[in-house]
């Protein structure tokens, strides 16, 4: 059974505001949190480092001794450790967030789906 015009019309809205939504879900992290690109350089090159010091540990051992040998290796563990967790771990933004932008157009500029998901977010926010 075909769609009335209406119908369609309606369809044809929640389809649109779908798509904008959910690239806007898929693209910004949850909340005023983002991956820093400073980190990511950072723990790129602490977990190569740690890298580095494994091989070292593992490389020179029979000539330095197991005991300094199993020390590097966990040393050099954990700074790949440490490097992955600064690499992935999300900062604060510090400028306006979506919400903010939204909420600072007034309510004559969003669209009723606009209004819907802002009462959502509050909703789920606990406001």
């Amino acid at each position: 059974m075909p769609l009335s015009e209406q119908e369609q019309r309606l369809l044809d809205e929640m389809e649109r505001h779908l798509l904008q939504n959910d690239a806007d879900v898929v693209t910004a992290p949850s909340g005023d949190r983002s991956l820093s690109y400073r980190n990511l350089v950072y723990g790129a090159l602490l977990l190569l480092a740690g890298v580095g010091g494994l091989i070292a540990a593992v490389a020179l051992g029979p000539q330095l001794g197991s005991v300094f040998s199993i020390v590097v290796g966990v040393i050099a563990f954990l700074a790949m450790l440490a490097g992955v967790m600064l690499a992935f771990t999300p900062v604060r933004r510090t400028g306006p967030t979506q919400q903010e932008e939204r909420s600072s157009r007034g309510p004559d500029s969003s669209s009723f789906m606009d209004r819907m998901n802002d009462r959502w977010d509050r909703r789920q926010e606990g406001r």
